[in-house]
């Protein structure tokens, strides 16, 4: 009886409830929304929730002359402080203005800066300095939150902060500078290069290769010119190549591509071939050739990029899934069995394309297989078409690298830490 008399107690009470929060409800939708003391009005709640939806933009602009992975490493720094990365690539006119010709043009640095997996999107023919009128531009018509740059000091000619607007304006973030590289460093080498040969017949410089390689000889430069010019001073680290990797493996089914290659001073040409492979399959795989293979088939002052830097460059291209980080000059079918490569690929456009007329080759194997696959190449661009852009307009590149390096000086010997990735 005891329980019966509860539960008779329990429905009445839902019951009673349930007409007390009909009403109440009747009575608000009549009334209107009543503001609580201390609580902010609906409608401003909603304004609050989906301001916290729309994504956070973060733009970072730059020359991208000469991409390598310093470049990368900016933008995958820049990305992590927004939800969307929007990069501004500076136009020809703008960077033989403020810093001397640029070795790549515009076009080739779009395709580049493009395929960079952080990006989101490209704006052409960003200006050299952040104008007041441009800064209004990127708040307004591309919704942009926070203006990105590194820590190095980016000055103009006359010697005023080129992000002094948008510091004043409360929307510049700093990420770190990516030591070890710049496009300075890297013309440097190449003119080191031309310097040796021309010098070839007075010295023996068998040492230079493993300089590139080792990333050892700050200051290299001994032919009076004082321009110290460094050779690589890279520091690879294992977490600077897991943040570059994809950390996903193909799937049970998935049909996996193969290209392999230098990949040295990785370009346009390198970009727009990686592309076409990567539409062959569900999962593309890079082999990257090692330092010593490349100079003996190219040459000892080959490759200007060590194979560490040439790996990170190729991990940063959003075509890419995998690299291997030293790949084999010959394609064996153990290999193949390994990664279970269904079709390996090679572009028309190539450097050491001789081998080809031996019988016996590094494609041989996937030849036999019927698994091997020549692609048309995009675009008629290899190594030795920048280092010959290079070498061409030698003198105009030392003058730029003269006054570059002074300032990549100052910075290196008035450095600080900043924390960051």
């Amino acid at each position: 009886m005891e329980a019966d008399s509860s539960k008779a107690k329990l429905v009445a009470a839902c019951v009673i409830g349930g007409i007390v929060l009909g009403a109440s409800v009747v009575a608000l939708h009549v009334a209107g929304p009543v503001a609580i003391p201390g609580l902010p009005p609906v409608d401003a709640l909603r304004r609050r929730f989906r301001r916290r939806r729309r994504p956070v933009r973060v733009y970072m602009d730059g020359c991208f002359d000469m991409m390598h992975y310093g470049h990368c490493n900016a933008l995958r720094q820049a990305r992590a402080l927004g939800d969307q990365l929007i990069v501004g690539v500076v136009s020809d006119d703008e960077i033989t203005a403020n810093k001397g010709p640029p070795v790549t043009p515009l076009r080739e640095r779009m395709v580049m800066v493009g395929a960079v997996k952080w990006v989101d999107d490209v704006i052409p023919d960003a200006p050299y300095a952040i104008t007041e009128e441009f800064m209004k531009k990127l708040f307004t018509e591309y919704n942009i939150d926070y203006i990105i740059h590194g820590d190095d000091p980016c000055l103009l000619p006359d010697g005023t902060d080129a992000y002094a607007l948008a510091k004043n304006a409360g929307r510049y973030k700093q990420i770190k500078r990516t030591e070890g590289v710049s496009t300075t460093d890297i013309v440097g080498r190449m003119l080191l290069c031309v310097r040796e040969r021309s010098a070839s017949d007075r010295r023996n410089h068998s040492s230079l290769q493993r300089q590139f390689s080792s990333g050892h000889g700050q200051k290299i430069d001994d032919s009076g010119t004082g321009t110290g010019t460094r050779i690589s001073h890279f520091l690879p680290t294992s977490r600077r190549i897991v943040q570059f990797s994809n950390s996903r493996g193909p799937g049970p089914d998935s049909r996996i591509v193969y290209i392999d290659g230098a990949f040295d001073l990785f370009h346009a040409g390198h970009v727009e071939i990686l592309r076409l492979a990567r539409g062959l399959g569900d999962f593309l795989l890079v082999g990257i050739h090692t330092d010593q293979t490349i100079s003996s088939t190219r040459g000892p002052h080959r490759p200007i990029m060590n194979l560490h830097e040439r790996s990170l460059s190729v991990l940063a291209c959003r075509y890419v899934d995998e690299v291997i980080i030293g790949a084999p000059w010959d394609i064996s079918k153990d290999m193949i069995t390994t990664f279970n490569i269904s079709l390996v690929v090679q572009g028309t456009i190539a450097e050491n394309m001789d081998f080809a007329k031996d019988e016996s080759h590094p494609y041989a194997v996937p030849m036999e297989m019927g698994i091997f696959r020549r692609l048309a190449s995009p675009l008629d661009i290899t190594t030795s078409t920048i280092i010959r852009r290079i070498v061409s307009n030698h003198e105009a590149y030392q003058k730029r690298n003269e006054k570059k390096e002074a300032s990549e000086k100052k910075y290196y010997e008035s450095k600080n830490f900043v924390n960051g990735e």
